[in-house]
Parts: C-alpha cells; sequence; structure tokens
C-alpha cells in the first residue's frame, strides 16, 4: 500500500506510515546526484533485550518523555559524566601551550548533546555508560575541533563560542589550527584505547570506522565545503536539496556517529543500529532548522555565540529559502519522524532519546 508522503525539497517525511521510510544517503555526490532509498522497518516488533517491560507505540510516544521523565536531571548528570571524562582524557600537560589550547575549548561547557545521544543510545541497546563513554568523550573531541576551526577567520570569522572568546583570539591562530588537529588526532586514539576489553575488537574496528567516514569528506568535511562555496548564491539558483546536502553532512553526521557508535559499543544488532541512525539523521537535520531559526530569532548573549552572522555573511539557511514559518513547520514534522523511528524499543530506556528530540526542537540557545 502506498505511504502518504510530503516531500521538503530531496528529503522526504512520512506521515502515516512508519513501517517505511526514505532516507537521504550520505556520499561524495553533489547535491544534485543525491538518491533516496528505501529502507523497511518494523515498528511494533521488539527489538530491546528486555521483553518485560512495555513497549513504546506511536500513540504514547509523546506522553513518555513529557509526563514521566525527568530529562533535565538526566543531561545534567551525563554531562557532568563526560564533563569529568574529558578532564581526565586531556590532561594539562607538555607542551602546556597545546594542551590548554584544547582544554580551553573542550572543557567550555556545551549542551553536550553528542555525548548524551551516544551514552543514551548504549543504554537503549543493553549497554553500560562506562562501555559508551570513550566513543563519547571521542566524538565531542572531534565536534570541539570542528568548532575551533568553524570559527576561524578563514571559515566563519567568529569572536564568539560558548559565551567566551574563540580559541583563535585567545591562543591565536595557529595554535588553534593545531589544537583543533590535536583534538581530532586523539579522538581516535582515545577510541581506540580506552574502550573497554568487554567490548569485541570487531565491534571497536567498526566504531572508528564509522566515526572517520562521518567527519570526512563523505560527512562533515562534505558539508563544510559545499557551505563554504555557498555562500552568496542567488536563492534562485540554489533549493532545499543544496541546503538538505549541506546540513545532512556537515550537522547530522556526527550526531548520526554518535549515536551509531552507542549502539555498536552497547552490543547493538544491525537493524538497532540502523534505527539508531535514521533517529540520529533526523535530529541532526532537526537541529539545524532550530539553530538556523535562533540564529535570527535571538541575540547574541542569549545564544553564547554571535547572533545573525548567517544573515551577514549571506549564508543559506532554512528561514532565507522556507520563511520562518515554514522552517517551524519543518523542524516539528522531523521531530514527529525522528520519534516514529523509536517505536517498538522499551519504553523506559527510549525515554531519554525521545526527550532528547524534543530538547533539540525547543531549545533556546
Amino acid at each position: 500500500m502506498a505511504s502518504s508522503v510530503t516531500p521538503l525539497g530531496s528529503w522526504v517525511l512520512l506521515h502515516h506510515h512508519p513501517s517505511t521510510i526514505l532516507t537521504q544517503s550520505r556520499s561524495r555526490s553533489p547535491p544534485s546526484l543525491i538518491t533516496l532509498k528505501p529502507i523497511s522497518l518494523t515498528p511494533k516488533r521488539t527489538v530491546s533485550s528486555s521483553s518485560s517491560s512495555s513497549l513504546i507505540t506511536k500513540e504514547d510516544n509523546n506522553l513518555k518523555s513529557s509526563s514521566s521523565f525527568d530529562f533535565m536531571s538526566y543531561i545534567i548528570r551525563k554531562a557532568d559524566s563526560v564533563n569529568k571524562a574529558l578532564d581526565s582524557a586531556v590532561p594539562l600537560r607538555e607542551p602546556l601551550k597545546i594542551h590548554e589550547a584544547m582544554r580551553y575549548s573542550l572543557l567550555a561547557g556545551g549542551k553536550r548533546v553528542r555525548p548524551v545521544l551516544c551514552i543514551a543510545a548504549c543504554e537503549l541497546v543493553g549497554g553500560e555508560e562506562s562501555l559508551a563513554m570513550p566513543a563519547a568523550c571521542a566524538v565531542e573531541m572531534i565536534h570541539t575541533m570542528s568548532l575551533i576551526h568553524d570559527d576561524l577567520p578563514c571559515m566563519d570569522n567568529d569572536d564568539l563560542r560558548r559565551g567566551k572568546p574563540t580559541n583563535h583570539k585567545v591562543y591565536g591562530e595557529d595554535v588553534a589550527v593545531l589544537a583543533g588537529d590535536a583534538l581530532l588526532s586523539f579522538a581516535f586514539e582515545h577510541l581506540a584505547s580506552a574502550t573497554s576489553s568487554e567490548v569485541s575488537p570487531a565491534r571497536v574496528v567498526r566504531a572508528v570506522g564509522e566515526l572517520a567516514k562521518a567527519i570526512g569528506t563523505e560527512g562533515l568535511v562534505a558539508g563544510q565545503v559545499v557551505d563554504i562555496s555557498s555562500e552568496g548564491l542567488d536563492l534562485n539558483d540554489v533549493g532545499l536539496e543544496h541546503l538538505e546536502f549541506i546540513h545532512l553532512h556537515k550537522t547530522a553526521a556526527l550526531l548520526e556517529a554518535s549515536a551509531v557508535l552507542g549502539g555498536i559499543i552497547g552490543g547493538g544488532s544491525d537493524e538497532e543500529i540502523e534505527r539508531l541512525r535514521k533517529f540520529a539523521r533526523c535530529i541532526g537535520l532537526l537541529f539545524q532548522v532550530v539553530d538556523d531559526i535562533l540564529d535570527v530569532t535571538k541575540s547574541s548573549q542569549e545564544l553564547g555565540k554571535t547572533a545573525g552572522k548567517d544573515l551577514i555573511a549571506d549564508k543559506l539557511t532554512y528561514p532565507k529559502l522556507m520563511g520562518l514559518e515554514k522552517s517551524r513547520e519543518f523542524a516539528e514534522k522531523l521531530n514527529t519522524e525522528a520519534r516514529d523511528q523509536l517505536l517498538g524499543f522499551d519504553s523506559d530506556k527510549v525515554a531519554p532519546l525521545l526527550a532528547l528530540a524534543n530538547y533539540i526542537a525547543n531549545r533556546q540557545n
């Protein structure tokens, strides 16, 4: 039976039949060659390792996270664990200047969405926080690298990040570049060497491969270079497909990797890992849509970074292409689509991920 779909650029959202979802593949192809592939899911089948608990269904997936799960306590607790692990993983040692620069940005706070996503995904498939922590730290190191490099004068040329002067404003451009490079390389070292021996070598290798792919020319780098080359383009020459290519690679790829790494390290099945992949891909795009909205509706003080910088740089954004209200509607649809990927999982274990989707949709900075 055919599904009822609403196309938004090259991203297709299903509203009535969660048993099939069309997702956009990340590849080296330019935006005009992006393809869609069908992936069959079984929404009501148990995919959790626990068979005694209730299962989340489409009718109650909104209720669980909003009424009976204290997400703020959860994310504060998990973020605190992540901060302690990061502090321990990157100690202050010689050469002092480079480690000071690494720690300056790595320990500057932030929402820790990616590491918390990694841990929650691991716990969803039956793993423990301790197993996922090295992978969670690795994705946060790489995320921090991307922020340091993104703020450089040759990129976005920003002076403020997480409410503080950007790395290059404190340590200089040369050290900022090297600090990002060091965090990138150490992320893989930490993932490979600090992950518990309880996790099989095959799963560690798989996790390393997933993370590398997410940040290279099939992921973050691809999104960055297309984003840079798109500045100043006439709106008549681009569309949603072009913008979605940028953000599925630049933003969603690392969020996707965070969830997938958690699923792999936690011992998840291939089906569970693919569900997590699609959930994270949806919230990754959602994260960027909301980011674009906040950039034009909030002040620099509220955001903790320079507001309106995308408008000044004449960058492609969802409000620019769709308008503010249509962008908000798109965000709501992505949130629904993300939550639908979690149908059939254990209702208690899935609560953090459902709440995370709502948190991303409703965040104010």
